[in-house]
């Protein structure tokens, strides 16, 4: 699951050498296509679409044909890299006693940056009305934003009951 909790201790504002604990969460798009997996999906694509090729080698044909392929495998190895691009997209959730944290990196964008104080944060599990299943918000400092959008519907549904209890005990 593209979930991760980490727990990390922040000095106290005022300077006095206490630490409050501070809960990270970092959240990122599902990635399917490893390194590897890409230099094998590269190479079987490129034989595929070198064998139409056998039948015209050593004819004039070849040559008419080899830019087209060439042009294919190029386009398909831009799409795979962009899509990659978009997926270094993620969103990172800081938690503590005194606020809550959202930054979003886009890659192709400046971050986006969202806080308020967790006592006053109301999360929200909208089952129908967003733009995807089980829309996950956040809504506090007189703002709403949308936490894991990119997430599965069920993953959306676990992460809504983890964040709830925490806010839940920092309210304590």
């Amino acid at each position: 699951m593209p979930i991760e909790w980490s727990e990390t201790m922040q000095e106290a504002p005022e300077k006095s050498g206490a630490f409050s604990p501070v809960a990270v969460l970092r959240l990122w798009p599902h990635r399917s296509l490893t390194a590897k997996g890409f230099v094998w999906f590269i190479g079987i694509t490129a034989t595929a679409l070198s064998l139409p090729l056998i039948a015209v080698l050593g004819s004039v044909v070849l040559w008419g044909l080899l830019p087209f392929m060439l042009l294919a495998l190029a386009g398909v190895w831009y799409g795979i890299v962009r899509n990659q691009t978009d997926l270094s997209l993620n969103e990172v959730l800081e938690l503590s006693a005194e606020r809550i944290a959202l930054t979003r990196h886009n890659p192709r964008q400046s971050d986006q940056h969202w806080e308020a104080n967790p006592y006053w944060v109301e999360l929200t599990l909208h089952p129908s009305q967003g733009p995807v299943e089980n829309y996950l918000t956040l809504r506090g400092s007189d703002r709403e934003v949308e936490l894991g959008a990119f997430l599965s519907p069920e993953e959306r549904i676990m992460l809504y009951a983890d964040l709830q209890d925490r806010l839940n005990a920092l309210r304590r």
